[in-house]
């Protein structure tokens, strides 16, 4: 916690207004409050899910013993699931670079670039459904919608033992919409669940099980391959039916152990549930609104770090649609091993990114800003992607590089949990979160249509392609660190000269208002 941040959580602000029981839900006028920027806004009753339990735990207090006790609940909880949901969501997607060798193009006739087309076709899928995704987890019940498109995902993935190309290519597209909802909905549980402080680690936690995901996946993927002779269908056919099945197995936990909201937690008893509340009063936010607002709406496409949160995705994420498609081809074709022996490299890349991301991220204990640590990271990812692009005459440097790339998500979830974290405004989040998955969803497009296939087997434009990216994220992550900290100061000063913090409502923490409404608002670094 910041010095201001503990200030304001240390002093008493008498409020303007109060809100109550009655109020919420509605659109009844409480008061009115002046923005950041100066501009009159209207607070009503359509307050936060949270403020129901926060009016029930007014004057209580969480002492530090209570707090850990909580957090090593939710924790042990909530987490092994959620992680355990990112690693098959991952393995999902990268089947498809593993059936690639196993004879997915041989089988369906693909030839010239036709497999670049059905990772294309995933992002496709994955880019038109993303706003819809996004506004179906805020309406209804989140984790129950989220594990009815877990278990549909599942199900696509069965019927990826296709015997067509057309139909391939189709079920890819699908399969695309259906998970565009699993990032969103994990950005939204933690901004619901953990402080400002704790949620960059855990983000660490469910998005470096990615690495996890790639160990399950080569694994089943090397012992088909291996008894290949057993089965009476092709190895590649079974192993998506058997990484779907798992999925669907996975949805249906999901259901039944993830709670929609705090307030609706089975493991939490009566007075947890309320300290939950008191728990997460220093984030300005609470459980979500599920509410549509079009002011919301519109300042967020109207905030320029929306925008530069876009571009960072789509730069970063044009060597991740690479990697992704094309990770196991290059293992076989680029780096001459056999099919067997690349399946078992793949799990190298997978331990890497489990472990190395999550050390990355507990560096924060030490370094403070999380945005300073990802930096880094994206530095060292340019040089990665240099070693695989232009060593071209070194193997065990370029097999270095490739090794190495699978810390670049560092970057990526450091601003996924800066949605939670400095994102307030529950309309807002969800919809800066869309944009940033649709800037996602155009680097993957791009990444697979870099590799082309009269540059086999080097693919050296490709390799370029990543370096460049790397290289445009690491600039706008500097440019989104810089906005954060300017901002905070010009905050900083403002309460200086306004003689302490805004006179707002009480728990305003759990108004819905956006970051640009509260002036109380800090970002974390």
């Amino acid at each position: 916690m910041s010095d201001i941040e503990k200030k304001m959580t240390d002093e008493k602000v008498e409020p303007v207004a109060s809100i109550t029981e009655a109020d919420i839900g509605t659109n009844n006028l409480i008061t009115t409050i002046t923005s950041v920027h100066g501009r009159e806004v209207q607070v009503t009753g359509d307050v936060d899910e949270a403020m129901r339990l926060a009016l029930k735990s007014k004057g209580m207090v969480i002492d530090a013993a209570t707090n850990k006790r909580i957090l090593r609940k939710i924790d042990m909880y909530m987490l092994p699931l959620c992680c355990f949901l990112y690693a098959c969501q991952f393995m999902d997607k990268t089947s498809n670079s593993l059936a690639s060798i196993m004879g997915l193009r041989t089988d369906l006739n693909m030839v010239g670039d036709q497999y670049s087309w059905t990772g294309t076709a995933f992002y496709l899928g994955y880019l038109f459904f993303e706003f819809i995704a996004s506004f179906i987890l805020q309406r209804f019940p989140l984790a129950k919608t989220t594990s009815i498109f877990i278990v549909f995902w599942g199900i696509i993935l069965c019927l990826h033992a296709t015997p067509n190309y057309a139909g391939f290519v189709f079920l890819r597209t699908v399969l695309g919409m259906a998970e565009s909802s699993v990032t969103p909905a994990m950005v939204m549980i933690t901004s619901q669940w953990w402080k400002k402080d704790e949620n960059f680690l855990r983000t660490a936690f469910w998005f470096a099980s990615n690495g996890f995901g790639t160990i399950m996946g080569s694994s089943i993927a090397y012992g088909l391959a291996k008894h290949a002779d057993s089965y009476s269908i092709a190895p590649w056919k079974i192993l998506f039916v058997v990484v779907g099945l798992m999925t669907i197995c996975v949805g249906i936990i999901f259901w039944f152990h993830i709670p929609n909201t705090p307030a609706e937690a089975w493991f939490l008893t009566e007075e947890e549930k309320l300290l939950v509340v008191e728990r997460i009063r220093s984030n300005q936010q609470g459980f979500g609104n599920k509410h549509f607002k079009k002011s919301q709406f519109i300042e967020a496409l109207r905030d320029y770090r929306t925008w530069l949160f876009f571009v960072f995705a789509l730069a970063q994420d044009i060597p991740n649609g690479s990697l992704t498609n094309f990770g196991s081809i290059l293992m076989n074709e680029d780096f001459g091993y056999t099919t067997l022996e690349s399946l078992k490299m793949g799990m190298i890349p997978g331990a890497i990114e489990l472990v190395g991301c999550i050390a990355c991220a507990a560096c924060v204990g030490f370094v403070k800003h999380r945005l300073g640590v990802s930096l880094f990271v994206c530095a060292f990812n340019v040089a990665c992607s240099c070693m695989l692009a232009f060593a071209k005459d070194n193997k065990q440097a370029r097999l270095t590089g490739y090794f190495l790339l699978t810390l670049q998500p560092v970057g990526f979830f450091c601003i996924l949990s800066s949605f939670a974290a400095n994102t307030a405004g529950h309309t807002k989040k969800v919809t800066v979160n869309a944009i940033y998955l649709i800037g996602y969803c155009v680097g993957n497009l791009i990444g697979p249509q870099t590799f082309i296939a009269s540059q086999a087997p080097s693919y050296s434009g490709g390799k370029i392609a990543m370096v460049v990216g790397y290289a445009v994220s690491f600039v706008l992550l500097i440019a989104i660190y810089a906005s954060y900290y300017y901002d905070n100061k010009a905050r900083d000063q403002a309460e200086l000269e306004r003689g302490g913090p805004a006179q707002l409502i009480e728990n305003a923490e759990f108004a819905d208002l956006t970051d640009f409404e509260n002036p109380n608002f800090r970002y974390s670094l």
